[in-house]
């Protein structure tokens, strides 16, 4: 498994990508911890049996991730998509201060 990239997108926005190929939706879960970190983190477990009338052979492996990715203080984390390619955060826009001029007397 591929550590996951992080790019930026050409919205302005934050696409994460991850080497999730052959997992299955179950098996990876993608969280925003308290704070805006993004988690995403799964287990994989898989048995390969082969048999003859010979022999009988049973491979398991397993493995589990976690890759944390911390997010921009204003994302709007209700717009924030995953599925098992990418998880896509979009652009946050930030707000511009409010300027008032004052006017010099004298």
């Amino acid at each position: 498994m591929r550590a996951a990239d992080r790019l930026e997108g050409d919205s302005g926005g934050s696409h994460i990508q991850g080497g999730y190929k052959g997992l299955k939706k179950e098996e990876v879960k993608v969280e925003v911890e308290e704070g805006g970190v993004l988690q995403i983190r799964g287990e994989r477990i898989r048995e390969h049996e082969e048999k003859t009338d010979k022999w009988h052979r049973v491979e398991r492996s397993s493995g589990k991730f976690i890759r944390r990715f911390r997010l921009p203080k204003n994302v709007k984390l209700d717009q924030v998509k995953a599925t098992m390619e990418s998880v896509v955060v979009p652009k946050v826009e930030e707000k511009q201060p409010e300027v008032k001029s004052i006017d010099i007397s004298g």
